[in-house]
């Protein structure tokens, strides 16, 4: 499940821009190497999907839907050289089985970390980190 091309994450905020492209494309495989292998994806309930599978198994009924989705990072915090905070508010709109539309927002929360070969991954994503609860 790895991507063969670092897809331009040269920057903490690409991960949302490269996320957005593979969702958009409905590629699983893509989406699933933005994350190291490790990270932890936050769902809806605030349980976490952990590790390569969890997050492609979270994602497979994601990408099944053939959402269009708007990535727009707010704000980026850098921890030093190698970690970042990124503030992105998302939109998503799908249509379920039995043909009615779905539409989606968040306001997320999410911890990037940049590799060795210098391009940056998903430590820990939250897409509904700062929304009330």
């Amino acid at each position: 499940m790895a991507s063969t091309t670092d897809g331009g994450l040269r920057a903490p905020q690409d991960c949302d821009r490269v996320f957005g492209e593979r969702l958009n494309a409905g590629d699983l495989d893509g989406l699933v190497a933005l994350y190291e292998r490790a990270a932890s994806l936050v769902r809806a309930d605030r349980t976490a999907a952990v590790g390569h599978e969890a997050i492609g198994d979270e994602l497979t009924g994601i990408v099944a839907l053939r959402p269009k989705i708007t990535m727009n990072v707010k704000q980026v915090f850098s921890g030093g050289d190698d970690v970042a905070v990124l503030y992105n508010d998302w939109q998503a709109s799908a249509t379920d089985g039995d043909g009615k539309r779905i539409e989606l927002s968040g306001r997320a929360v999410e911890i990037v970390r940049r590799q060795p070969d210098g391009t940056w991954r998903f430590v820990i994503d939250d897409p509904y980190g700062r929304d009330p609860r």
